[in-house]
């Protein structure tokens, strides 16, 4: 990726050079302040002029005994794992910070993690590259069997990821003007802020794949479908035959396109994990520290984006061999990977530009513009966010 502009603008630039080569060679034009408004589209989201909160109350650092961990508890069920591990009877700051100062940060994260919680210490960028010793690809592709060529003409894209890094590549995806279907189970509801952020550029519909009903209506849907684009925690999906081997053995010829926290980490390829999670594991939090302490944060959050347009890339490049090619291609991305990449560039600025001039009304909802222009004409959002589970589990006619 070129050094000169910075990483989200390369990853942006990625994801639409893939779109140009599908829509055979046109122009590509970016605007690097406009990335960076961009990555920071759900800070700049507005519902009826005000702002939705992003992270809750017990998702933040805290002193350890012998240093810092990180936790991540947004979702109630995070939140609850939370405090049982830690074995207080309140959901109070105050009450939490006194826990976890009289743990080591490594207690911390190995009991929250084992309670079904998000907790990680705060490490140095050295110890955690010996947890993966080795370099890995930004994309990883595999083709895992044969198939033959599809013609694509509005792909067909299922959906099945939250919160930030894999709903931008989808909703990318529907701003380049393809069928995006989102899938949500009903018992564990998106946060608010997701809802809309997450929800342009496609369709929002329910289902419940633990109910048999469910499941036979999801591979209907995966029959029909070019891309599946997943970002729950490895292994989780497996049970509903979704793991990328599955998939290509069942539904031949799809491109699948996987979001993993920690990718290849020794020991740590089945955990889930956030954007702030793997700044504060992968030594970012301390890079970014304000006082050689305290661990910091990197400006936004650059991890969730800038994997998310490397996904988007990596579906529309898949597509493209696929259709050379034939077969059934597979990627992988990683938050840890991104992470990796970001510390081997000089740090990123910390400059936070003015979002007007990329700033939409759609109905009640302010949202930034998605970035890039092909062909000298800028993508945009055609309508407001989707409802959430407004829409049936189908696809749209051709």
């Amino acid at each position: 990726m070129p050094v000169t502009e910075s990483f989200a603008t390369a990853c942006v630039r990625r994801a639409l050079e893939a779109a140009a080569v599908l829509c055979g060679g046109v122009e590509v034009g970016i605007d690097p302040v406009q990335v960076e408004v961009v990555c920071r589209s759900e800070r700049h989201l507005r519902l009826r002029g005000e702002s939705i909160p992003g992270f809750a109350q017990l998702s933040r650092f805290w002193q350890t005994s012998d240093g810092w961990v990180r936790t991540h508890a947004n979702y109630p069920w995070h939140q609850a794992a939370l405090v049982a591990a830690l074995k207080v009877d309140s959901v109070e700051p105050e009450v939490v910070a006194k826990a976890v100062a009289e743990l080591p940060a490594q207690v911390v994260e190995d009991r929250v993690y084992a309670g079904g919680g998000l907790a990680v210490a705060v490490r140095e960028a050295a110890e955690w590259q010996q947890l993966t010793p080795t370099r890995q690809p930004l994309v990883a592709t595999t083709v895992l069997g044969d198939a033959p060529s599809r013609w694509h003409g509005r792909l067909r894209i299922l959906d099945l990821t939250r919160v930030i890094a894999g709903p931008v590549a989808t909703r990318l995806l529907g701003a380049l003007g393809h069928d995006v279907l989102r899938l949500d189970p009903p018992a564990r509801p998106e946060l608010p802020l997701h809802r809309l952020d997450g929800l342009l550029g496609k369709r929002s519909a329910l289902l419940d794949a633990a109910d048999p009903a469910g499941l036979q209506r999801l591979h209907h849907l995966l029959e029909g479908a070019d891309v599946v684009v997943q970002g729950f925690r490895p292994g989780a999906l497996s049970r509903f035959g979704l793991a990328p081997q599955q998939l290509a053995d069942r539904h031949p010829g799809l491109v699948v396109v996987t979001l993993s926290a920690w990718g290849q980490a020794i020991g740590w390829d089945s955990r889930r994990g956030f954007d702030s999670l793997v700044q504060a594991a992968t030594g970012i939090a301390l890079r970014h520290s304000p006082d050689r302490d305290r661990p910091g944060t990197l400006p936004c959050q650059l991890l969730d984006h800038s994997a998310g347009y490397l996904m988007a890339a990596a579906a529309l490049e898949g597509v493209h061999r696929q259709r050379r090619d034939g077969g059934t291609h597979s990627a992988d991305v990683s938050l840890a990977t991104v992470a990796a990449e970001v510390l081997r560039r000089p740090p990123p600025a910390d400059m936070d530009p003015d979002p007007r001039p990329w700033q939409v009304q759609l109905g009640a909802v302010s949202v930034v513009q998605p970035p890039g222009m092909l062909n000298g004409t800028p993508l945009t959002w055609s309508k407001p966010p989707a409802t959430y589970g407004g829409d049936r589990p189908d696809w749209l006619p051709d």
